[in-house]
């Protein structure tokens, strides 16, 4: 998963791939229309190189404030019927909470004094609490923490973060799904071209694979929201692919013949730039 997916706020303009050793790439649409690149190898060889080079024109929601309908603009609200079986199992809350640990977290940024809460108060609220809360790490190996995991280790990763914010926006019953691609730091961005306002003085997780969330509200639609930097609206995040899980949108998986221990290690670099964004994988 390395083509981003074009849409009115998102254009590709080139797409470059090249995969060493030599490869037949197929492409097709998983069950979320997300662009996906089957690579079948002609020959072995010792090592595995992807490059992916894409330009792309980001037009992200810089809005203030989210144009919601007025009935989905304070919580609990609920979704209008016709929707519910498209957003089907993002709104249900995929992983065990037997002690009510992320209910409990999350009920925190509810309002205490009456039975509503403004829905915009309390998405930025839930984002910038993971951001306070937590401590970042990177960390390579696959798979992500559960959100309890989470709670009791203090510490994640983009990924981790993102499935936290997942579960706790689902456990009052807002839609969510996971969101993987790109982070562009200006700070990192020594190439020509404007280095726009990202409205985030310091960006965390730029130079490798980005997640974060998108929630759905009605009349604003997907809403982005990035826990590991506490922002939302997309405006340095480049979408590749969208999941009703982590696990559904791995950027790079497969398998190959060998033994166990040939497997060494893999590296990933991200490079985004004002005017393209590089991928290399090895």
């Amino acid at each position: 998963m390395v083509r981003p997916r074009d849409s009115h706020d998102l254009r590709l303009q080139s797409a470059f791939l090249n995969i060493s050793p030599k490869a037949e790439v197929r492409w097709l649409f998983d069950v979320f229309n997300n662009s996906v690149g089957v690579a079948l190898f002609e020959e072995p060889a010792d090592t595995l190189d992807i490059e992916s080079i894409i330009v792309v024109d980001r037009y992200s929601f810089e809005g203030r404030e989210f144009p919601i309908e007025p009935f989905a603009q304070e919580i609990p609200f609920s979704y209008p019927a016709r929707e519910i079986p498209d957003l089907g199992r993002t709104i249900e809350r995929h992983y065990q909470d037997p002690q009510r640990c992320i209910t409990d977290w999350t009920r925190r940024f509810l309002s205490q004094n009456s039975g509503t809460t403004d829905t915009e108060d309390f998405l930025l609220a839930v984002t910038r609490g993971i951001r306070d809360e937590f401590n970042y790490r990177e960390r390579y190996e696959p798979g992500v923490q559960s959100p309890v995991e989470l709670l009791k280790t203090g510490t994640g990763t983009c990924r981790d973060y993102a499935l936290f914010m997942m579960e706790a926006v689902r456990s009052v019953g807002l839609a969510a799904r996971f969101v993987s691609g790109y982070l562009y730091d200006p700070s990192l961005d020594m190439g020509e071209g404007v280095k726009p306002d990202i409205g985030i003085e310091e960006v965390t997780g730029a130079g490798a694979t980005h997640a974060w969330v998108q929630v759905y509200l009605p009349g604003a639609g997907w809403v982005e929201f990035d826990p590991t930097n506490g922002s939302f609206g997309g405006q340095n995040l480049v979408p590749i692919a969208v999941a009703r899980e982590p696990e559904q949108a791995i950027p790079v998986s497969g398998t190959f013949d060998g033994n166990a221990e040939d497997f060494i290690d893999m590296t990933v670099s991200v490079t985004v730039n004002a005017r393209s964004t590089l991928v290399d994988v090895a």
